[in-house]
Order: C-alpha cells, then sequence, then structure tokens
C-alpha cells in the first residue's frame, strides 16, 4: 500500500507539472526579467522572450439551411517597426501621416507626423498605429506611403484576432449563447465550445521599449480554426416566433415570455425565442426561460394527470362527472372559470373546458395511496431533466410522499399544475410524445458539426422512453386535445385549413413569503396539424396585464405561428397543376459567389447550365419548363457599384468593401432586398451603401 501511494503522488506531482507547463504555453510564459531596450544593448540573450498564444478563427453556429447565425468577423491591431525603414524610404512621412490622418482622424497630420518622427528617434521597433480595425481598413492602410513595401522594408506590423457577431441581431441570442472569459458559459457557444474553439497557435515575442513585438519569421504552430456548428433552428420560423410572441408581449405589457417549436418526430427545435422587458420599456433576450426558468404550469399539466388516470384504470374519458365549479379541501377551494359549474360532464368535457374537477377526480382516486399518483407521473419522465445539451436546465420540481412541504391538499394541487415545477421546454417535450403516439424524444439544437465543409459528426433523434403510455391513451389524449380547439377554451383558435391540438394553462404564481399572488402565467401547448402532427409548440407569456387567460394571451401567439409555418411549407401544398416532380424540387439559390453555387448545386444533384464559367458572381434563374437551373454572370463592372440584391449578407459585404471599398450600414435580417446606391452608379471609394434585409 505503501508503494501505492507512493507512485500515486509521484504521478500527481507530474500531472500537475503537465498542466502547468500547458497554461503557461496557452497564456504565455513571460520571463520576469526587467525591461530592456535594443538600442541599449546587442546581446538579444538580455532581451525578455516569451510563448504567446495565437487565437484561432472560432467556429460558426449555422442555421439549418447554412446562415450565419453566429460568425467571427477579424479585426486587426496594427503597428509598425520604424528602426527597420532606410533613410531613403523614411522621406515619405510626411504623405504617410497625411493618409493616416484621413483613416485615424484623432490626430491631425502634424501630429501623425511628429509622433513618427519622435518614434523614429526612439528607434521603436512596436510603434502603435490603431487597434480594432477592420479588414477594409487594413487593406487601405496596406497601400499607404511606406508600409506598402510590406514588413521587412516599410516595418508594417498586423496582428490579427478575431471578435463574434450575430448577422441577426439579437434572434435567438440567449439560445445560441455566448463564450467570455471570467463569465459562465451560455447556450451553444458553450456547449459546443470543444467544436468551435479551434486549436490555438504559438509565436514568439520579445519585449522592447514599447510592448512586446513578434519576432521575425513563422508562427511556432499555425493556429487550427474551430469547426462549424450547424443548428436545427429555421431563421423564417425563428423570425415569425419572436416577432409574434413580441407583438403580443407588448399588447399585454407582460413581464416576460418564451416561444419554443420543434419537430414531432425528431424533437429538433426549429425556433426558440425568450423576450424580457427591460427598464426602457423594449423587450430583449435577456434569459433563457424557455430553458432555464421552472414554475407552476397550472392547467397544461391536466394532460399528465388524464394520462396517469387512465393509465391506472381509474376513468375513461367517456364517464361523467359532476362538475359543480367549486372543490373544497381542508381549509382551501379550487373553483372553475364557471363558479356555477358545468353540471354532470364526460372527463372528456371536463379536460376540454379545464374544470378543476380534477381536483376531485384525483384526491378520490389516489387518497388512499398518493404516491402512486407520483410514481405513475415519475414513470412518464415528468421528474427528471431532459439532458439538454445547452447549460442551465434545472430538475423539475415532483414531490414524494411525506417529502418538505407536502400536505393533505398537495394531491389536488398537483393534479391541476400546482406545487409542480416545470420549465416550458420540460413540458413541451411531454405534449411532443402524445403527438409522437408516445414516443418520448429528446429535444436538441444541433444536427451537425462540419469542417471544412466535411460532415465530423452528425446528431441523430434520441429516444428518452419509446412508449410512456399504452396506445389506447395515446388516442384517448389525442382526442381531448383535438377537443380543446374544437370545442373548449381554445375554440377561437381553429383554424380553417388545419386542425390545432392543445391545452390552455392559467397559473398564478407564487411569490416568495407571499404566497400565491395576483401574478399570473398564461400559457398553451399543443402540436399541428392533429391529424398528422408535424411541430409541437409552447407558448408562456409571464405578467399580462391586460387578459390572464392562456387561450388569449398565449394561444393568439400559437395559432399565428401555425398559421404562418403552414402557409409557408410547401409540404401542406401540392402542386394541383401536375408539374413534374423535376420542376417542384428546384431549389431556390441566392445570389453569390459562382464557385460556391456551382459547389452546392452539383453536391445537391441539381440541374444546371452552367452560362458564367469565367465569372466570379452568378445569379440563377429557372428554364421556361422549370426542369432545370441555368447559372448566369452577375455583371460586376471595375468602377461601377455593383448588384448585390438577392446576395447573403456575408457575401454582400465581402464583395461591397473588399473588392470596391464602400462603407456598408445594413438594416434587418435575411438577405440583401435592395440597396441605397443603384447598381452601375459610378463607384466613389468610402462612400457608405445602406443595405435593406429582408
Amino acid at each position: 500500500m505503501l508503494k501505492s501511494y507512493v507512485l500515486y503522488i509521484l504521478v500527481a506531482i507530474a500531472m500537475l507539472a503537465v498542466v502547468g507547463r500547458v497554461i503557461a504555453i496557452q497564456y504565455g510564459d513571460v520571463v520576469p526579467a526587467p525591461i530592456v531596450s535594443v538600442a541599449d544593448t546587442t546581446n538579444l540573450d538580455e532581451i525578455p522572450m516569451r510563448i504567446d498564444s495565437i487565437q484561432p478563427m472560432r467556429g460558426r453556429i449555422l442555421s439549418d439551411d447554412g446562415s450565419d447565425l453566429v460568425t467571427s468577423v477579424p479585426f486587426y491591431n496594427l503597428h509598425v517597426d520604424l528602426s527597420v525603414i532606410s533613410d531613403k524610404l523614411f522621406k515619405e512621412v510626411d504623405s504617410l501621416a497625411y493618409n493616416l490622418s484621413i483613416v485615424f482622424p484623432e490626430k491631425t497630420k502634424d501630429e501623425w507626423q511628429r509622433a513618427l518622427l519622435k518614434g523614429r528617434a526612439d528607434k521603436s521597433q512596436y510603434f502603435p498605429l490603431q487597434n480594432n480595425v477592420k479588414y477594409t481598413v487594413l487593406q487601405q492602410v496596406r497601400e499607404f506611403p511606406i508600409l506598402k513595401e510590406g514588413k521587412y522594408k516599410g516595418g508594417f506590423i498586423e496582428e490579427k484576432f478575431s471578435k463574434r457577431q450575430m448577422p441577426y441581431g439579437q434572434l435567438a441570442e440567449r439560445t445560441l449563447g455566448s463564450k467570455r472569459e471570467g463569465a459562465r458559459d451560455v447556450g451553444l457557444e458553450g456547449a459546443f465550445d470543444r467544436y468551435l474553439a479551434g486549436e490555438f497557435g504559438l509565436v514568439a515575442k520579445q519585449y522592447l521599449s514599447n510592448g512586446w513585438k513578434p519576432v521575425s519569421g513563422d508562427y511556432i504552430k499555425d493556429p487550427v480554426p474551430g469547426a462549424d456548428v450547424i443548428t436545427s433552428l429555421d431563421i423564417d420560423i425563428q423570425d415569425v416566433a419572436e416577432n409574434e410572441l413580441k407583438k403580443q408581449l407588448e399588447e399585454q405589457k407582460a413581464l416576460y415570455g418564451s416561444v419554443v417549436l420543434m419537430e414531432v418526430e425528431t424533437g429538433f427545435i426549429k425556433a426558440i425565442a425568450n423576450l424580457k422587458r427591460a427598464e426602457d420599456g423594449e423587450y430583449y433576450e435577456s434569459y433563457n426561460y424557455a430553458v432555464g426558468r421552472k414554475t407552476d404550469p397550472g392547467s397544461t399539466f391536466k394532460l399528465a394527470t388524464l394520462m396517469a388516470l387512465l393509465e391506472d384504470g381509474k376513468v375513461s374519458i367517456t364517464d361523467s362527472v359532476n362538475a359543480v365549479g367549486k372543490y373544497e379541501f381542508y381549509d382551501q377551494s379550487f373553483v372553475d372559470t364557471n363558479p356555477w359549474g358545468y353540471g354532470k360532464i364526460t372527463i372528456q368535457n371536463a379536460f376540454e373546458v379545464s374544470s378543476n374537477v380534477f381536483s376531485k377526480i384525483v384526491n378520490q382516486a389516489y387518497y388512499n395511496d398518493p404516491q402512486k399518483f407520483v410514481d405513475r407521473l415519475k414513470s412518464f419522465g415528468l421528474g427528471r431533466p431532459l439532458g439538454l445539451d445547452i447549460a442551465g436546465e434545472p430538475t423539475p420540481i415532483l414531490k414524494n410522499v411525506g417529502e418538505d412541504g407536502w400536505s393533505g391538499i398537495t394531491l389536488p394541487w398537483m393534479s391541476i399544475g400546482y406545487e409542480v415545477e416545470m420549465t416550458p421546454i420540460q413540458i413541451l417535450a411531454f405534449y411532443n410524445a402524445v403527438a409522437n403516439n408516445g414516443e418520448y424524444v429528446k429535444p436538441q439544437f444541433v444536427t451537425e458539426i462540419r469542417r471544412d465543409g466535411q460532415i465530423i459528426e452528425t446528431f441523430e433523434k434520441v429516444v428518452i422512453n419509446p412508449q410512456i403510455c399504452s396506445d389506447a391513451t395515446v388516442k384517448d389524449l389525442q382526442k381531448c386535445l383535438e377537443g380543446v380547439v374544437e370545442r373548449g377554451t381554445g375554440k377561437d383558435l381553429k383554424s380553417t385549413n388545419f386542425k390545432i391540438a392543445g391545452k390552455t394553462g392559467t397559473a398564478r404564481l407564487a411569490n416568495g413569503s407571499e404566497g400565491y399572488s395576483n401574478f399570473y402565467q398564461a400559457s398553451f401547448a399543443g402540436y399541428f396539424p392533429a391529424n398528422d402532427p408535424k411541430y409541437s409548440c409552447i407558448v408562456v407569456i409571464a405578467g399580462p396585464t391586460k387578459q390572464i387567460y392562456g387561450a388569449q394571451v398565449s394561444g393568439t401567439v400559437f395559432a399565428s405561428i401555425a398559421n404562418k409555418v403552414y402557409s409557408s411549407s410547401l409540404q401542406y401544398h401540392p402542386d394541383y397543376n401536375g408539374a413534374p416532380r423535376s420542376r417542384q424540387n428546384l431549389p431556390t439559390v441566392k445570389a453569390g459567389v459562382a464557385y460556391d453555387t456551382r459547389l452546392a448545386l452539383e453536391g445537391a444533384g441539381v440541374k444546371y447550365a452552367n452560362q458564367a464559367s469565367e465569372a466570379e458572381y452568378v445569379i440563377t434563374k429557372k428554364v421556361e419548363d422549370g426542369s432545370a437551373l441555368t447559372v448566369n454572370q452577375r455583371s460586376m463592372e471595375p468602377n461601377k457599384v455593383p448588384n448585390v440584391v438577392g446576395m447573403t449578407l456575408n457575401d454582400a459585404v465581402f464583395l461591397l468593401e473588399t473588392k470596391y471599398k464602400l462603407k456598408v450600414k445594413v438594416t434587418g435580417n435575411g438577405r440583401v432586398m435592395s440597396q441605397s446606391i443603384a447598381a452601375g452608379t459610378t463607384l466613389i471609394k468610402g462612400e457608405i451603401i445602406n443595405l435593406i434585409l429582408s
């Protein structure tokens, strides 16, 4: 045993040494030596040296159609080594100062010239020009007098790094997340950091009188860019979900709200929006309520209650019950929306009108063994977290008999969605299982990981429970959910084009020591089309001020999203004109880079005629009979403003800023719909061009 302990300690010490060395290399192994100027010594061994890490380009996070949701934009820190410039070349310092004053107007021409002359006199090897400049500015500076001679003659030093940007603004911002030093990892940025991060490079630096400067030569180790994460998010659906949620939050002057829309069969999330009212009255994505905030679900939980009753053989949906409107348990009573009651109705009718008679039914059915009710609920998976990829999911609260807080009224309270706490996405996963004929699947956000266009990992459907209840129970529950919208509390949500199935919920939320206050949460959970479910969806709005009921507050958002998704999905709309299948399968192709366009078309097996073999940028059109595409050249004249309408934001900005030296301002999201300077206009470099996206 002694030998084992000694060996264990020695291995631990060795591993700590390795970890310490890795950290030193990663973050810079600075030699604690006094600052020495090259001007004061000819012995390079006296100059402090260190190994610095080079940040790799972080991978992108993309939507399901390949659009950038999060991307890394390159920036540069610019310096100049004034000691390597010859006296003859330095005579152009007046012209250099003039150009610097135009691009960096914080200093006048004279101030730039004096600073450069002083740096020259001090033999500065790392004279600062500007930090955090964009690539377009770098391109300009590279052409300035002296600097255009490059690193070794002109002394020009450019250090590249990157910043994360979201081209679509706050769209799914909290789900996409962030990865910041000293801060908690959030969303997909944190969850998939191992793919996105890439590998740091290494560079040797020496300390000069005015800072650390890279030693001439190549990197010790080149950085490896991160891989791209392909999400299941659909930009169009995401935009609809966020806009509809925001519209209702503003109408109700509510505190916060969330929406999640999921594919029934696979569990992949197509849209997730979370908005909270800030002090300025506007709504922002400041917290992921759908994933991280658990509350009393209210009447949406009655689906689980009815499932338990049916599975344990306690009731049938055709059984009759006397819904009197008020149900008393010890010193508390539960009242229906209709306080005079509904009279003698079936269990199905009671569910459709969301009667609190379920508290009476459950109390009578499980009074002698309340733990059986709890265990049945847990058998559906309701007491466990889903194991989401992104951080922040809490464990649901589903009390056991005898635990703290259990009392004589816990059982009836639980039956109608109180003294139970779940997040919106946990509730949705349960409803999705009913839509999916009992198969309980894990909600997921990512479908693939790609590096340089090659798939390196694929994420398949994850089944949590292949059958959470019997087929007979599923069929009964589906019938009840359809009835809610047909003739129950959700009847105002009926669509003339397709059927919706779902359940309304209104919960009065607890407010700390004050107990249940007048702070309400309205929700609607369900799926569509009811006869062949493709999508499940939940809408939760907390703190509405005009109305409190789930149908009026959240159900309208659900219906708006469902209608827009249905109307824009080709799978629901067959071509009644009898067009050939090849025509139906032709994709919509954005204008863009010729090589990328041809590569995509060939990879997808789409027939096309290439009529722009030498073009750099192209646009596609369908031939008259709709059976194929033609790839045509998009004209790009050297001294004329190009046409970028139809391009993605990345292609448009790269073309306008890099090749045509224009300054781009962007409004909206999506692809370019219009440009403020008409195509073909005489080019004026440095002019601002506004792009409208949609």
